[in-house]
C-alpha cells in the first residue's frame, strides 16, 4: 500500500492526513472561513495553499509520501488562466446570487435532465459561473479553464488541468448524470471551451511540479490523483465493501444522505433531493440539509452533550423544534425555525432537542429518497453522537445504523483513490443500539411530521 497524503478542504476546517493503508500516520488541521470580498464573498484559497505546503513539508520530514489526493466540499469552481485565478472562488453561501435568479432562470435546464434542484445562494455552481461571466465579463474572458474545486488544487500541484465527475455532477445545473456529459447550460453559455478533459477520480493527473517538490521536500515522483467531492469520498469505503442497497449518512456542516442502489425516479427538488454522481460516473440519489450548522445554531452556546434521560425529558415535555435554522438548502428551505413549547430544566435539554431535530430531518430525508432497505453507515461528527445514532436506529427499525467513528473518514475515503479498487483492512463498523423507549419517540415523530406538514 502506498503512503498517501490527503488534503481535505472542508467549509470550516482544512486537514492534511497521511495514510499507510487504513492507518493514520500523521495529521494536521487549520480552521477555514470565507473572505468577505470584494468582489464577493470567496474562499481563502491562499490560506489553504499555505497550510498545504507547510503541512506537506512537515509530513515529508516524518514519512516518505508516495501519492497525493485532494478532496473538497462541493458547489465550488475556479476560473483560471495560465498564471492563476482570474476571479476568486465564490463562497457558495453568497446571498447576493439570489437577486440574479430572474436572469439565470431561463438558462437553467429542467430538473428532469440535470437532477439538480434550484437552491438558494450559490449552491448551484452553474449560477456562480453565470454571475462571474455576466457581472465580471473582462476577467471572465481571460479564463482558460473552469476547474472544479478539488481539481483546482490538483492543477496547482501539477500544472495539469483536468476535471472529474463527482464534482461536476454535484447539484450544479451543468451536468447530466444519466448521460455523463455537460448540460444545455454549458452549451448555451459557450463554456465548453473552458472545460478540460474529464478523468476518473482515481486517475493520476501527473507528478508534483519540481518547485512543489523543492518547497515541501516531497519526492519529485509523488503522484497526484484527480481527487473527488468530499461526500463522494466518504462513501468510497462502503461502496467497495457493502452490497447495495445501503445509504451513507455523511455528517458535518452538511448532512449528505446518499442512497446506493436506490432509484432516481422519485427525486423531489422541493425537498433538496437530487442526484450526485459516484466515482464510476453513475447517478447517486442524494438528499441533504445543513445539519451540523443547524445543530450549532439550536445549541446557541449550550453544552453539546446529552443523554437518553435528557431526551426522555424533552419527549415528555412535548417541546418541539420546527425547521429551518439556516437559509440554504434542505427539505424545508424558506421556513424560519422555532422551538414550540418549553424545554425541561436540564443542562442537556437543548443538546437533546438539537440532536432529536437532526435525527428527525435525517429520517425525513431518508423517506424522501425511498431509502427503506439496507444498512445506514453514519460518517463524520454525528457518528460520535451516541444519542443521534440511538434515535436514528429507533426511527429506522430493520436498517442497522453502522458507526464509522474515525475522525478522518472523508480523508480515508479519498485515500482509497490512490489504491483503487483495493481497500485496506479496517475494524468492522459497530452497530448502534436503538433508543430503549422507541414508542414514545415514534409518537413524537408522528406529531412532528404533522406539525411540519401544517407549517
Amino acid at each position: 500500500m502506498p503512503v498517501t497524503a490527503v488534503l481535505d478542504v472542508g467549509k470550516t476546517n482544512v486537514k492534511l492526513v497521511i495514510f499507510a493503508g487504513a492507518r493514520v500516520l500523521w495529521q494536521r488541521s487549520v480552521p477555514n472561513a470565507p473572505l468577505p470580498g470584494p468582489p464577493y464573498p470567496h474562499a481563502d484559497v491562499e490560506l489553504v495553499w499555505r497550510f498545504a505546503l507547510e503541512a506537506l513539508r512537515e509530513a515529508a520530514a516524518a514519512c516518505s509520501v508516495d501519492a497525493l489526493v485532494v478532496t473538497t466540499h462541493g458547489a465550488s469552481a475556479a476560473l483560471v488562466d495560465d498564471e492563476g485565478l482570474v476571479l476568486p472562488v465564490m463562497d457558495y453561501e453568497f446571498a447576493g446570487l439570489d437577486a440574479m435568479e430572474p436572469d439565470y432562470a431561463p438558462f437553467r435546464p429542467p430538473f428532469a435532465q440535470t437532477l439538480s434542484p434550484p437552491i438558494s445562494g450559490g449552491l448551484n455552481y452553474g449560477k456562480q459561473v453565470f454571475y462571474q461571466e455576466t457581472r465580471h465579463p473582462q476577467a471572465f474572458a481571460r479564463a482558460r479553464h473552469l476547474l472544479m474545486y478539488p481539481q483546482y488544487y490538483a492543477w496547482r500541484f501539477t500544472g495539469i488541468a483536468r476535471n472529474e465527475v463527482t464534482s461536476l455532477g454535484s447539484h450544479g445545473d451543468a451536468w447530466l448524470p444519466r448521460e455523463g456529459r455537460p448540460s444545455s447550460l454549458v452549451e448555451r453559455r459557450g463554456w465548453q471551451r473552458l472545460l478540460p478533459p474529464v478523468v476518473p477520480a482515481f486517475s493520476v493527473i501527473g507528478p508534483v511540479k519540481p518547485e512543489i517538490a523543492a518547497a515541501t521536500g516531497l519526492r519529485p515522483d509523488v503522484r497526484v490523483f484527480a481527487g473527488a467531492h468530499d461526500s463522494n469520498a466518504s462513501i468510497l469505503p462502503h461502496l467497495l465493501t457493502i452490497e447495495p442497497p445501503f445509504t451513507v449518512v455523511s455528517t458535518g456542516t452538511w448532512v449528505v444522505i446518499m442512497a446506493v442502489g436506490a432509484s432516481t425516479d422519485g427525486l423531489d427538488p422541493k425537498r433538496d433531493s437530487y442526484s450526485n454522481v459516484d466515482v464510476l460516473g453513475r447517478p447517486l440519489p442524494t438528499a441533504k440539509f445543513m445539519g451540523g450548522r443547524e445543530f450549532a445554531v439550536i445549541l446557541d452556546g449550550a453544552p453539546p452533550q446529552a443523554d437518553a434521560e435528557d431526551l426522555a425529558a424533552v419527549l415528555a415535555a412535548g417541546a418541539m423544534i420546527l425547521p429551518a435554522f439556516v437559509p440554504n438548502g434542505g427539505p424545508f428551505e424558506g421556513r424560519h425555525g422555532r422551538i414550540e413549547g418549553t424545554l425541561p430544566d436540564r443542562p442537556g435539554a437543548r443538546a437533546a432537542i438539537a440532536t432529536l431535530y437532526a435525527a428527525l430531518v435525517t429520517d425525513f430525508q431518508l423517506d424522501v429518497l425511498g431509502a427503506a432497505r439496507g444498512p445506514l453507515p453514519v460518517e463524520g461528527s454525528f457518528a460520535a453522537n451516541p444519542l443521534y445514532c440511538a434515535v436514528l436506529a429507533a426511527l429506522r427499525p430493520g436498517q442497522p445504523v453502522l458507526l464509522a467513528l474515525d475522525t478522518a473518514g472523508t480523508a480515508f475515503g479519498a485515500s482509497l483513490l490512490a489504491t483503487w479498487p483495493q481497500v485496506p483492512a479496517r475494524p468492522p463498523l459497530a452497530e448502534a443500539a436503538p433508543l430503549a423507549d422507541a414508542q414514545a419517540l415514534l409518537r413524537y415523530r408522528a406529531r412532528w411530521r404533522a406539525a411540519v406538514a401544517g407549517a
